[in-house]
């Protein structure tokens, strides 16, 4: 539930951020007839992200066992895949975030303003996309629904809370921190997701050593147990890994982490001087 709800709250606050940008821009630019148009495209990408994850959901019945493992391994994989590429993307893209989608705007603001429909479509919808699709694996990995949704929910009413907060000037908060320590979290839940998305793959037959264990700690942390089920709800820990599954996890967690590390240092110096930064409000006099 946890991780669910860092993945609701992380997601839901970009998404919230990009609609908050956009919607100040437009009241800056004195365009609030075309603000409709805005909310149409936030409701369309939300409406396609609900629809993928109920496909996801109920789309595999009826299919064999091996069918089903062989599509959520795949699936794991490709949501392990987005959620990396999203988590390098928001630390390239964050400084120039508002700079970007205000050009959009201004590319998209001719005549009645329908063009935004799209940009709104296409920049929310992105986060919800992935949320979906991570989300889906995590209730694969996991076997809980209940749970899961909750906590993704939870996070996503928190992410919009904060969204406006933010918006109105009422709350500040350094952005650069959030997404480095909440990305760096979601490396390690990224992990577990890929090393179950190879179990599966195990398991339809695809890839090789199902029985071959690297370890099996079933003994002291039985998977029913509460912690047994905490570290399955935070990281996908799996009692009885395969080796495939932790080469896996090794030969991803490592090499990412390293270069996330790398990254967030070149962004972020040591500073000469003491300094506090932080991210500007978004409001509608300027965002």
């Amino acid at each position: 539930m946890i991780a669910n709800l860092l993945i609701g709250l992380r997601e839901g606050l970009e998404a919230a951020l990009v609609v908050g940008i956009l919607v100040a821009y437009l009241v800056k630019l004195q365009r609030r007839d075309v603000l409709p148009r805005l909310w149409l495209g936030v409701g369309g990408a939300v409406a396609v992200s609900l629809g993928l994850g109920a496909l996801l959901t109920f789309g595999a019945y009826g299919l064999s066992f091996e069918a089903q493992e062989l599509i959520g391994g795949s699936l794991s994989i490709v949501a392990t895949a987005l959620v990396t590429w999203m988590i390098f993307w928001m630390l390239r893209t964050a400084r120039t975030l508002g700079s970007t989608l205000r050009h959009d705007v201004d590319s998209n603001l001719g005549g009645a303003g329908w063009g935004l429909v799209l940009v709104a479509f296409l920049a929310v919808g992105r986060e919800g996309i992935e949320t979906a699709l991570f989300l889906w694996a995590a209730v694969q990995a996991t076997g809980e629904t209940t749970l899961p949704l909750l906590g993704a929910s939870i996070g996503i009413i928190i992410a919009v809370a904060l969204g406006w907060l933010i918006y109105r000037g009422v709350v500040r908060i350094n952005l650069g921190k959030f997404f480095a320590w909440t990305g760096f979290f979601l490396i390690i839940v990224a992990a577990g997701v890929l090393a179950y998305g190879v179990h599966d793959l195990q398991e339809a037959g695809v890839l090789p050593g199902l029985h071959s264990l690297a370890f099996d700690v079933s003994g002291a942390i039985p998977p029913g147990s509460w912690y047994g089920t905490l570290l399955k709800g935070t990281i996908n820990f799996s009692p009885a890994t395969t080796w495939l599954q932790a080469i896996v996890w090794l030969a991803y967690t490592i090499p990412v982490i390293a270069l996330f590390i790398r990254v967030i240092r070149r962004q972020h110096p040591k500073p000469t001087v003491s300094a506090t930064a932080e991210a500007p409000a978004l409001t509608s006099q300027g965002a």
